[in-house]
This record gives C-alpha cells, structure tokens and sequence, in this order.
C-alpha cells in the first residue's frame, strides 16, 4: 500500500508539476500576447496623434470662386487703372484655385489678361499673351459650346501675332477657327467683335498667307449688323476702306466715332478709339 499510495503519490506529483508547467508556460504566453497587443494599441494612438491634420480640400468651392469673380468684375471696372486690372487677375486665378471647373473664371482671365497685354510694354507683354492663350484653352475645355472661351482665346492668339518677339503660339488660321466658332454659337459676340477680328486677319496679314483688304472690308460691315455702337469695329472698318481706295467713308466711319457718347461699360474702349480716330482723319486731310 505504502509503494502503492507512494507510487500514486509520486505519479500525482509528476502529474501536477506538469501541469504547473503548463499552465505557467500558458501564463506566460497569455501576458506577452497582451504586451503586444498594448504595445499596438498604444503605437496605433501616437501615430494617430502625430499624423498631420487632414488637409481641407481647396477645390470644389463654387461659392467663394464666385465671390473672387464678383470682385474681379469690379475691379475690371476700373482697368484704365492697370494695377486695379492686375488685382482683378489676381482674384481670378483664386477662383480658379477654389474651383478649377468654373468656365466663367477662365474665360474672363483671358479677356483680363488681354486687355492687360495690349496696354503693357514688350517686357510683359508676351507673357501675358501666352497665360491669356492657357486661359483661354481652359475655358474652351470646359465649355466649348459657348462663345466667350472661343473669342477670348481667338484674341489672344490674335495679339500674340502682332507681337514681334512672340513666335510658335498661334497662327493667322487659330485665330480664324476661333473667330468662325464665335460666330456659329453667338453671331453677334461683343457687338460683332467676331467680325471685327476676322476683318483684321485679312487685313494685316499678308496676302501669301492670305490677307485680302476687300474680304475684311466685307467681314467688318457685317460686323455692323451687330456693333452699329462698337467704336472699335468701326475704327477697322475705317482702317479698311482706306486699305481699298475709300477715304470717304473712311472718313464717314471716324466722324461716326468722334459722335458717340460713352456706354459705362466700355468708356475706356470709347476713348482710346476716339484719340485714333483724330489721329487717322489728320493723317486722311
């Protein structure tokens, strides 16, 4: 019985030392596993807590692009001013930065910035056509069915080419794309400004590539359908007969001008046209 309950006692004790074995090895196992799931944890919060906060997305604003747009046309109110023109520039490429889809932003960064280029000197000038023609392009991208994108981009190309250090940004038939598109959505675009522009082509450009004074003259006064009040359209008309051998109604055209009285909304054009039309009628006396 002795051996007997000492060899049951022994084999319990065997047995219960293996077991606390176990169960410390178990023990074991169980504490690093929770150490290692701490240890996630707490890095999962200080890499969560370090990251940067999330950047606000700077697209997509509609409503602030037309705020920017709203200020800029008050300022291209003022462009005789050049800085208060720059300044409206300025707000416009805002909201194109608030909202890179507004066709009403990019379209009017083209008409600023030409405006901007046939007012500056040579220095600045080319620059300024060039960011008028990517405006332009991006206007024409995002609305291509409507006329301001066309003319603004067509009148710029068209500067660019009178410029004689600009080469490789557009040529006499860009212009004329431009101009015949304005002219198949919106006829009489700015007063027959369409009209006006494509007179132009033909008449400074050389006839090897083109030009024809008697075509721009016919262009130009059906420019007149539309623009019986744009000073400008006349000024090249005037420009025209003179080219074909008519001074008399060259002269009827800059008289035409000298008597207009001021629309707001174009008074700068208006006097700039009125200085050249003296300037042409001496140069005809």
């Amino acid at each position: 019985m002795n051996q007997i309950e000492q060899g049951e006692s022994r084999s319990v004790g065997v047995f219960d030392t293996r077991n606390q074995s176990k169960f410390e090895h178990e023990r074991r196992k169980k504490i690093a596993w929770m150490r290692s799931l701490i240890f996630v944890v707490l890095l999962g919060m200080l890499l969560s807590c370090s990251k940067p906060p999330p950047v606000q997305n700077a697209t997509n604003d509609p409503q602030s692009a037309a705020t920017y747009i709203s200020q800029a046309d008050q300022f291209y109110t003022q462009r005789e001013d050049l800085t208060r023109l720059q300044q409206g520039i300025v707000l416009l490429r805002q909201a194109i930065t608030a909202d890179p889809g507004s066709y009403d932003a990019a379209w009017r960064l083209a008409k600023f910035d030409y405006y901007l280029a046939t007012h500056i000197d040579d220095a600045q000038r080319d620059q300024t056509f060039r960011a008028g023609i990517e405006a332009g392009k991006t206007a024409v991208q995002l609305q291509n069915d409507k006329p301001e994108g066309h003319f603004w981009l067509g009148a710029n190309y068209g500067g660019s080419l009178e410029s004689t250090t600009i080469s490789g940004l557009a040529t006499v038939e860009d212009v004329r794309k431009e101009m015949e598109t304005v002219l198949k959505i919106n006829e009489g675009y700015q007063d027959g400004s369409a009209y006006m522009v494509l007179g132009l082509v033909d008449l400074k450009a050389p006839r090897i590539v083109g030009g024809d004074p008697q075509r721009a003259v016919t262009e130009m006064e059906k420019g007149l359908r539309f623009g019986s009040t744009n000073a400008f359209l006349r000024l090249h008309l005037a420009e025209g007969y003179q080219a074909v051998g008519r001074p008399a109604d060259a002269r009827q055209q800059l008289n035409t001008i000298l008597s207009m009285t001021s629309d707001p909304n174009y008074l700068p054009e208006l006097k700039e046209a009125q200085t050249q039309a003296r300037q042409m009628l001496d140069k005809i006396k």
